[in-house]
């Protein structure tokens, strides 16, 4: 039968308009979008300023078009560069959501590297495809650095408030506290007095004009008073150098009760002036010149003096170096707090480098009477120093008074002992104890530190818990052996003094080595037992097994477990804990036995190839006879068969089978028959593929679709019950392992 085709006027009208209808239906015209409302915050926050950060990034942006979007179509929102160009657009956000995109809009967020004022969107459809014009140009700022820069000369990181620049040198300010590197990704603005630079948008600016400098970031004109990244102020002034200088004094080595007038090279009366010793300003001192004074103490130095004023840069003068020619110094020899007991004299004595000295003694501000030499014999409570006067030399007559020493008479003494060094108890071995200090007590109750005086004066006598203990009579006593753990006190007598000390404890730890042994350290099976032995005696003792720090038994010399874990053996000696080593028993970890390489091990007939172990403690190998052919980590084959490796991990035995086999020298066929007469019916691999715990076989038909895909492809594709629709048919392979493809082709199945 023939067809039929649609002739008449009215039919093919008809069908016209379906083909219009139908096409005009395909087609919509997106409006560009516009800003919207953000739902979330007061009031109307539409426009086309966008200030983002990290604490707000939330922005809407609704559209409109012309037509009907097809069934599953997409809207998608996108952002093009700084510029407004789109080649490259980025992706805000999409909805198939066809009401949400007009109202509320949709909701994006902008890239954290969105920085101008030239960014537009747009909006497309994917079905049917359709794009809109672009949106008006957006200011769009991310702030991601909101905080205060900070400025510094050649960024070094100092504030300095204010610096001057002399004759016409020039000075940079760099940011200092944005990373290097992104420092340079951002546009700066520099301001002097208040006024924006031209053209200075980088991270450095250098300048020689006066005025008051700061820097904000340029994120825009709406959006950078937001961020508040205006910097610290730097206030310049510039100037002529003076070149100010002291002129050279007649001396500057000076006696006492000498003078010297210090005078400025820069006279002007218009300028100020400041007069400085050892960086110090000296007050008053602010006229151009400066008299320095050896008869006032302290005299020696470096003097300077600074100049400032109109027109010119606020200098310091080099310093000129003022001395004591007559200077010398006293030293006290003895203590500064000594006792002096009935009956008993002192020695003080000072050392001195004056040029012919003489001496002076005075007691309680009172010269003593002949007590004119370096030292002096002191019977006496009081306070002393000596005055020392230099006869001798450039400068004569410089008198330097000595510290003062204390003397006193106690009432009764206090002493304390301890611990020498580092003291712990139960873990030192040893430890001296000695005396710390002696305190002399005075009539008002008050103390006196006394050890270094008379320390070595005292007569002592230790006890151990009240015992008195033959010939330890010195200041201090060592102990070395648990046995002579106890409370220890000392006496000491001087004359009619006797102290006692407050008992100090002392617990040593004995030194000897516990040491614990095990029959084996792998359980090889649940049923097994395992000794734990010492040869230390532990009877009449007190001690206690443990596995991993808890109390197993307190009363076998000898533990027999059946847990794994942790053991050790503690001792009780003399109240502290001896510990023996710890000795780890494990369950048997057969995977602890590793091949290389692992699994069947294949080579060419003709050839060989070794196979090493690891992680025993001894090694057997066997072939299928039972034949040992090696008893090291490794073995090499050279014919094809069923082997085994016996490794011991301590008393344990674990065992491998290997499987050894020639390499099949055939090629990966492309033609297989499978028509069930038992020749080239299915798809066979060579050994080194086959088989294989490592290696993967895929095959796809001539549509991409997968059709197997195994690890250890076994031989056996197609299988019997596959049809092949047609004659000739070709299928693709892969052959691969976990780092490379080793094999690919085809396969022609022909029926």
């Amino acid at each position: 039968m023939k067809p039929k085709f649609l002739s008449h006027p009215s039919s093919q009208l008809a069908l016209f308009l379906l083909l219009c209808v139908s096409q005009v239906s395909a087609q919509i015209a997106i409006n560009a979008p516009e800003p919207a409302d953000n739902p979330n915050l007061p009031g109307d926050s539409k426009g086309y300023i966008i200030c983002a950060n990290a604490g707000f990034n939330q922005f809407f942006a609704n559209v409109s078009w012309a037509g009907n979007p097809n069934a599953g179509n997409e809207f998608i929102l996108e952002l093009s560069d700084a510029s407004g160009d789109f080649n490259s657009p980025v992706e805000l956000a999409r909805s198939a959501d066809e009401a949400a995109v007009q109202n509320p809009g949709f909701e994006f967020s902008i890239p954290t590297d969105t920085r101008g004022q030239g960014y537009r969107i747009r909006v497309r459809s994917t079905n049917p495809e359709s794009t809109s014009p672009p949106s008006d140009p957006y200011n769009m700022y991310y702030m991601d650095f909101t905080t205060n820069l900070h400025i510094s000369p050649n960024g070094d990181g100092t504030t300095p408030g204010t610096l001057q620049v002399c004759n016409g040198d020039s000075v940079t300010f760099t940011v200092d506290n944005i990373p290097l590197a992104v420092r340079d990704t951002y546009q700066y603005i520099w301001y002097r007095s208040g006024s924006p630079i031209i053209g200075e948008r980088g991270a450095s600016l250098t300048t020689s004009t006066t005025g008051i400098y700061f820097a904000l970031i340029d994120y825009g004109p709406e959006c950078s008073g937001a961020a508040s990244t205006e910097s610290n102020i730097i206030d310049i002034n510039t100037g002529t150098s003076t070149g100010i200088a002291i002129n050279p004094p007649s001396k500057t080595a000076l006696c006492s009760g000498e003078t010297e007038t210090l005078t400025s090279t820069i006279t002007d009366g218009t300028y100020s002036y400041q007069w400085y010793k050892d960086s110090a300003a000296l007050s008053g001192a602010t006229s151009t010149s400066y008299t320095v004074d050896a008869s006032v103490p302290g005299f020696e130095g470096d003097y300077q003096i600074e100049v400032s004023g109109p027109g010119i840069c606020t200098e310091l003068s080099s310093p000129i170096a003022m001395t004591n020619v007559g200077a010398f110094t006293v030293t006290r020899d003895n203590p500064a707090n000594m006792v002096i007991l009935p009956g008993q004299t002192q020695t003080l004595s000072v050392t001195t480098d004056a040029n012919t000295p003489t001496f002076q003694w005075f007691r309680d501000s009172n010269p003593v009477g002949g007590a004119t030499n370096s030292s002096f014999d002191a019977d006496e409570t009081g306070t002393y120093f000596v005055e020392v006067t230099q006869t001798g030399g450039a400068c004569t007559s410089t008198t330097i008074s000595s510290t003062s020493t204390t003397l006193v008479s106690p009432v009764s003494f206090e002493a304390t002992i301890d611990y020498a060094d580092a003291y712990t108890a139960c873990e030192n071995t040893s430890v001296v104890l000695e005396v710390s200090s002696i305190n002399a007590v005075l009539a008002d109750s008050s103390t006196l530190d006394v050890t270094s005086q008379l320390a070595s004066q005292f007569i002592y006598r230790w006890r151990r818990g009240g015992a008195l203990l033959s010939g330890q009579t010195s200041r201090t006593i060592s102990l070395t052996d648990p046995s002579e753990n106890g409370s220890y006190t000392l006496e000491g007598a001087l004359e009619d003094n006797t102290i006692f000390t407050e008992a100090l404890p002392v617990q040593l730890l004995s030194s000897e080595t516990l040491e614990i042994s095990a029959t084996n350290t792998v359980f090889c099976s649940g049923s097994e037992q395992i000794t734990l032995n010492t040869t230390t005696n532990l009877a009449e003792e007190n001690f206690e097994w443990q596995r991993d720090g808890g109390t197993v038994n307190t009363s076998n010399t000898s533990l027999d477990i059946d847990q794994p874990g942790t053991y050790r053996l503690v001792l009780d000696r003399n109240g502290c804990p001896l510990t023996s080593n710890e000795i780890t028993i494990s369950p048997l970890d057969p995977d602890l036995i590793a091949l290389d390489p692992s699994g069947d091990v294949i080579f060419p007939e003709g050839t060989s190839r070794t196979v090493t172990a690891s992680g025993g403690t001894a090694y057997r190998w066997y072939d299928a006879n039972n034949v040992e052919i090696s008893n090291s980590a490794s073995a090499t084959f050279t014919t094809e068969g069923n082997y085994m490796l016996i490794a011991n991990i301590d008393n344990c035995e674990v065992t491998r089978e290997i499987n050894v086999t020639y390499l099949d020298t055939f090629k990966v066929p492309n033609v297989i028959t499978p028509n069930a007469d038992g020749f080239n019916d299915q798809w066979i691999l060579p050994n080194s593929y086959s088989n294989q715990s490592d290696v993967s076989v895929i095959i796809y038909n001539d549509k991409g679709i997968e059709l197997i895909n195994e690890i250890g492809y076994q031989n056996d594709w197609p299988s019997s019950s596959m049809s092949f629709p047609k004659q000739n048919m070709v299928f693709y392979y892969i052959i691969k392992n976990a780092n490379e493809t080793l094999k690919q082709g085809t396969i022609t199945v022909i029926r």
